[in-house]
């Protein structure tokens, strides 16, 4: 079926575009993740996207269709205990990719960590990457996820394993040069059983993006941590810490958001002057191992999101 209808709306440029309602934007993107419309229709769709932006209620249909085609993933244990969730799409490109330090830090304090993302990026150093570097295992099946989790460790799966459509959408970057609502999407995507209380990392890289991904958050209700990434990753910046606003059903929870650091920093982490994947590896290892010290802003991020999975927890057993 041709999704030319949906486009001739969207397609209008930015002032005379017209947005979409959610079960406009959720048929359209079945369509594109199933492979039922050409490639030039694809593109069409990208580039219309692009120039207008995404509302609140088109994000809601995309990540409606893109969870329904998703692997299905289990429940931690025990029973009733929550999944935060650090969607990895963006990489390092100047500074290290820290994604996998904090994965590991939550998760050996207990709880289950699920990160998805790409396994490779040309341009950029990616998380799973970084897991390969360490020894970690990738997750491919639901078992492989759960038995992660048992072992106190964080379960990484690759986005193709995770929604293959959604992995195809996300690779028309390399061939029209942009990105498209994909990569929205796979920011905010929490795959889990609606059953299971999550919170999810929601990153940004420019301040404008913020707006719609609030608006996004209050619209579905969700339980959230939106900050300005690190070079778009799910992460604060070990050198200074992003403001972190936390979000539960939708709602901002002042008692638990921070306020960002300001000021003349006085001292920097030693960080390593190098990003690769492998120098990356064995600065976590030697974090992991206490040989050096956790930056002070992931180990805040860290106990952000704890007790933010404890509020959303609490709240889905009274439920």
């Amino acid at each position: 079926m041709s999704i030319a209808a949906y486009i001739k709306e969207i397609g209008r440029g930015k002032e005379g575009a017209r947005p979409l309602s959610c079960d406009q934007a959720r048929d359209l993107f079945d369509q594109v993740l199933d492979g039922r419309v050409t490639d030039l229709e694809v593109g069409a769709f990208a580039l219309a996207m692009r120039i207008k932006g995404e509302t609140d209620e088109e994000l809601d249909g995309f990540v409606q269709s893109t969870l329904a085609r998703c692997m299905p993933l289990p429940a931690p244990q025990p029973h009733g205990s929550g999944v935060v969730v650090l969607p990895s799409y963006n990489g390092a490109r100047k500074l290290p990719n820290l994604t996998a330090l904090l994965a590991a830090h939550l998760a050996r304090s207990g709880v289950a960590v699920l990160v998805h993302g790409p396994l490779a990026d040309p341009t950029r150093v990616t998380t799973a990457q970084v897991f390969d570097a360490l020894g970690w295992a990738r997750c491919r099946t639901p078992q492989e996820v759960a038995s992660a989790w048992l072992a106190r460790q964080p379960a990484f799966v690759d986005t193709h394993t995770l929604c293959p459509g959604l992995a195809r959408l996300l690779d028309v970057r390399w061939t029209i040069g942009l990105r498209n609502p994909a990569h929205t999407v796979a920011k905010l995507l929490a795959p889990l059983p609606p059953a299971v209380p999550t919170v999810r990392v929601v990153n940004h890289t420019h301040p404008e993006y913020a707006v719609s991904l609030k608006a996004y958050l209050q619209r579905t209700q969700a339980n959230a941590l939106l900050m300005r990434g690190t070079e778009g990753e799910p992460v604060a910046d070990a050198r200074r810490q992003p403001r972190f606003d936390v979000y539960l059903q939708g709602e901002m929870d002042t008692s638990l958001s921070r306020q960002p650091q300001e000021g003349t920093l006085t001292a920097l982490p030693d960080l390593p002057t190098q990003h690769d994947a492998g120098t990356t590896a064995a600065y976590i290892q030697s974090v992991l191992e206490g040989t050096q010290p956790l930056p002070e802003s992931i180990g805040q991020q860290a106990r952000c999101l704890r007790q933010a999975l404890g509020q959303a927890e609490a709240r889905h057993a009274q439920r």
